[in-house]
This record gives C-alpha cells, sequence and structure tokens, in this order.
C-alpha cells in the first residue's frame, strides 16, 4: 500500500489503495451471498460471480459503487456501464434492468449500493451555503461520474463499521451525510441540485412519483395528478418520459404488477386476489400484462421464483443496480 506521501503525489494510487480495502471487506462480506443487506440500513454489498443477462429491478434513489468488476443499468434505450473508475447515481424510483459485465469465481464482480437521502441534500445545500453548479444535469434519472478518493474514503469508514455493530446507529448517520455533501461536490452535483430543488421540474415528477407509489391501486387521472404537482398534464407527460423513460399510465402499471408479484410471494395471494388487491378489474388483463413484464403466467412465475429462493417468505429487497 503506498505511503500518504505517495498518495498525494499520485491520486490515482491513492484511489487504487482505497479500491483494494473495499475489494476486501466487501469480499469477506458477501462470500455465499449475491446481495447482503446490511446491519447499516442504507447499504447493500452485492457480488456476482459470472456475467449475467439483464435483470428486472426496481431503482431508489441511490449511488451504486463497483470496486471490482463492472455491472450495467439499462433504462429504456439508455445504458450507463460502470466500473471502479466511475459510479452509478440515480435520483429517482425507476424500473430498470441491471446486469454485471465483467466477473468471475476467481475476481467477481464486487460493490455496494448506497440509499440517497434527497432531503439530507437539500438540507446540505440550506446551510453549506454552496453556490449552484455552472453545468446543467443531462437528461435523464440516471448518470455516471468520477470516482475519487474524497468520495471512497468515507465509505471505507462506513464499511468498517460492519466490524464495530455497537456504533453503527452513532456513527453510520454522520458518515452517510458527509457522503452526501461529497456528491454535492463530485461532477454530479448539477443532478442532486436539480432533483432536491423546491419547484424545480424534476422535484416535481419526484413528487409525482411518490403519490404515485401511494396511489397505485386507485384510478388514475392525468389532470388531477398534474394539478397536485402544479403542471400542466403535457408538461407532466414530457418531463416524466424524460426522467422514466415511461408514461405516468405505464409506471402506474409496473408498480401494481410488482406489488402484485409481491403479495404472491409473500402473502401466498390467488393471482385474481392479487389483481383485484392492486387496482385490476379483469384477471385476464391482469395475466396478460404480467406474462408480458415477467416473462410467465403468474403461477408459473411464482413457481419458479419459489424454486429458487432458500426462504420463499423472505420478502423482495432493493436492488443495488
Amino acid at each position: 500500500m503506498p505511503t500518504p506521501e505517495e498518495s498525494e503525489r499520485h491520486p490515482g494510487g491513492q484511489v487504487s489503495a482505497l479500491h483494494m480495502r473495499l475489494v476486501d471487506v466487501i469480499g469477506r462480506w458477501t462470500v455465499g451471498k449475491e446481495d447482503w443487506p446490511t446491519p447499516i440500513e442504507n447499504l447493500l454489498l452485492f457480488r456476482r460471480e459470472s456475467p449475467t443477462q439483464p435483470c428486472s429491478c426496481k431503482v431508489e434513489p441511490s449511488l451504486v459503487l463497483v470496486v471490482q468488476g463492472a455491472k450495467q443499468l439499462l433504462v429504456g434505450d439508455s445504458a450507463y456501464a460502470y466500473d471502479p473508475e466511475r459510479f452509478l447515481i440515480n435520483s429517482l424510483d425507476i424500473p430498470a434492468s441491471s446486469q454485471a459485465l465483467e466477473a468471475s469465481p476467481e475476481k467477481p464482480c464486487l460493490g455496494l449500493g448506497l440509499k440517497l437521502d434527497l432531503r439530507v441534500v437539500a438540507d446540505l445545500i440550506a446551510q453549506s451555503g454552496l453556490p449552484p453548479p455552472r453545468q446543467r444535469a443531462c437528461e435523464g434519472s440516471s448518470a455516471l461520474g468520477t470516482v475519487t478518493s474524497a468520495l471512497l474514503e468515507p465509505f471505507t469508514r462506513l464499511l468498517a463499521l460492519l466490524d464495530e455493530p455497537a456504533a453503527i446507529p452513532v456513527l453510520a448517520p454522520l458518515i452517510e451525510r458527509e457522503i452526501h455533501y461529497r456528491l454535492l461536490m463530485s461532477d454530479q452535483a448539477a443532478r442532486l441540485w436539480q432533483i432536491a430543488s423546491v419547484g424545480s421540474q424534476s422535484q416535481r415528477i419526484a413528487r409525482a412519483i411518490e403519490w404515485l407509489r401511494a396511489n397505485y391501486a386507485q384510478p388514475l387521472r392525468i389532470d388531477e395528478l398534474a394539478a397536485h404537482v402544479q403542471m400542466s398534464p403535457s408538461n407532466l407527460h414530457h418531463h416524466f418520459r424524460q426522467l422514466t423513460a415511461m408514461s405516468p399510465l405505464q409506471y402506474q402499471k409496473w408498480l401494481r404488477l410488482h406489488e402484485a408479484r409481491h403479495l404472491m410471494l409473500n402473502e401466498r395471494l390467488d393471482a385474481a386476489s392479487a389483481a383485484f388487491q392492486v387496482g385490476y378489474e379483469s384477471p385476464s388483463q391482469f395475466s396478460r400484462e404480467y406474462s408480458r413484464l415477467f416473462g410467465a403466467p403468474p403461477k408459473r412465475d411464482i413457481e419458479g421464483l419459489r424454486r429458487r429462493t432458500d426462504d420463499a417468505n423472505a420478502p423482495l429487497v432493493w436492488a443495488s443496480a
């Protein structure tokens, strides 16, 4: 490992040394696991030992780091490939597909996902007096940023808490706040400003998504949703599709189908009961749309999921992208 003096002269060497520490920690905690929700509430570690096909997932506002190997997130027609040099940032709750690009048993793809708290971002902006970024955020709800030692260093301290569980409730929130600050100082600052700024189009779309998640089983009236977020229906459609790669109605359908899958898998509801509970009036329509999204009719899909899991009652967790 380089000395502090060498690292200061060669920032790339410091990044490499921090990566090595994270590879060691993540590798140790993920042996025999693909995804591990850690005792730190917002932190997930992942491991892939072979390349994978795109897998449907739900992405929340989050930062995803790969410290070894490479992964890719697919959102609509856009692809975001990331590796130890680039981090992935997601600013909204969106459906996507994720796949491991570089992974092997000898050199697994290792990384972490940290859920972001946009309220912390807004608080930091208000308290720090930071000037708004000059550049504008690119379109879409996901983007790639440059990994730096300033960003990696607090992650090494956060993961070190896994060996000191009694300190997690006290220290983890402080380190997570520091990570949010480092993101505001990164090349993805404009994206965080955009989504956290009250009154911005992105912040209004975030409010629309929050409303849809709370009311997915109710009939969707675009005029009412647009009024709720203080946008015109046409602007709502335009910016919603721009950020999520789907319309509000398609997003509601995606929410309904995933909730129905959860009800059938974890609460053992039959397909018709799950369909009615999430807002469908026609079980046959539900079955057709379910098959299109998940690749199999409800009963066959759920049976397959149960065969692939050791604990059929384990709840589905958020994806690390």
